[in-house]
């Protein structure tokens, strides 16, 4: 029996296609359960506070910056969702006094439209966003050297080429509700895929590249940064692939619930805890990363029962 069809959007693949066992053992899940999915490899962290939460993902930032050195240059790549922990990491450097002369950092994604990158006049822009929010808040002395701030662009050459020779130490990420990091979509359901998502293996050889948004990506961008507004959202964008989060020493994904749900947050840490990867969620996939932290805010993990409001 082949795979089922999307309930969400038929032309795509998504969490919905997975057999229906694994989406109800996520669903009812504790927070309790949810850390027993630790092991070697994968380790869930709670935070009961928005304070603690996004001072520790600043934190992040710090720790690795630190480490930079003339010889040894060290890095961070860095989303656009969460981004109230950017102008904590930038008050962070201003008080620490930590000259970040070698320190690096990668922006995850970019939207790409009319055949290029969106300019950073562009309202949803997150080059712009990581520089209002935290390196133009950096005291001049400090700044980290422009040269060492990589965006992705239309031509992902030199953003591929600037991973080399740079150790990442931690690659941040939000999960999206279509279980993504960065814009690692699904993919749609089309040519060598129509029956079959892609395997974790070919999933995994894809590097920074440009990509067609699944349905529920553009949604969720219109309710979290357009008012709704749907037409407002690009339908492409340019990621970070996951040969270049392979080179981050760890993965840390950062979740407030407010970018997914209780049931998004369930069932990613279900499956990389249980190491079932499937590219239908993409976030899965990182059960084959040696050191994945999940980063929860404990309020939001709610619960997965039907209740009218």
């Amino acid at each position: 029996m082949g795979r089922k069809i999307s309930m969400l959007a038929p032309e795509w693949w998504d969490y919905t296609t997975l057999d229906d066992e694994i989406l109800n053992d996520a669903a009812k899940l504790t927070a309790e359960d949810m850390a027993g999915l630790s092991r070697e490899g994968f380790k869930v962290v709670f935070y009961d506070t928005l304070e603690d939460f996004y001072l520790a993902e600043a934190l992040e930032y710090i720790t690795a910056w630190k480490q930079a050195t003339a010889d040894n240059p060290v890095g961070i790549c860095g989303p656009i969702g969460p981004t109230e922990q950017l102008p904590l990491a930038a008050r962070l450097v201003n008080e620490l006094k930590l000259n970040l002369k070698y320190a690096h950092f990668w922006g995850m994604d970019e939207w790409y439209m009319d055949g290029k990158e969106v300019p950073p006049s562009h309202p949803l822009s997150f080059a712009r966003a990581d520089m209002e929010l935290c390196f133009e808040r950096i005291d001049d002395k400090l700044k980290m050297p422009g040269s060492n701030i990589h965006f992705p662009k239309s031509d992902v050459s030199q953003y591929i080429e600037s991973w080399q020779g740079v150790r990442c130490a931690v690659m941040q990420g939000g999960q999206g509700e279509v279980k993504h990091w960065a814009f690692n979509d699904p993919v749609k359901r089309e040519g060598k895929y129509k029956e079959t998502p892609p395997t974790p293996e070919e999933y995994g050889r894809l590097q920074t590249r440009i990509v067609d948004l699944h349905p529920i990506t553009l949604i969720q961008n219109a309710r979290t940064s357009g008012g709704g507004v749907v037409t407002g959202v690009p339908r492409q964008a340019i990621t970070v692939g996951p040969v270049e989060t392979w080179k981050a020493e760890k993965v840390s994904i950062w979740q407030a619930g407010t970018h997914d749900n209780p049931f998004g947050m369930r069932l990613t840490t279900l499956m990389i805890g249980k190491k079932i990867a499937d590219s239908s969620v993409p976030m899965s996939l990182l059960a084959g990363h040696p050191n994945v932290h999940f980063n929860l805010y404990r309020p939001a993990i709610g619960k997965c029962e039907a209740e009218m409001h």
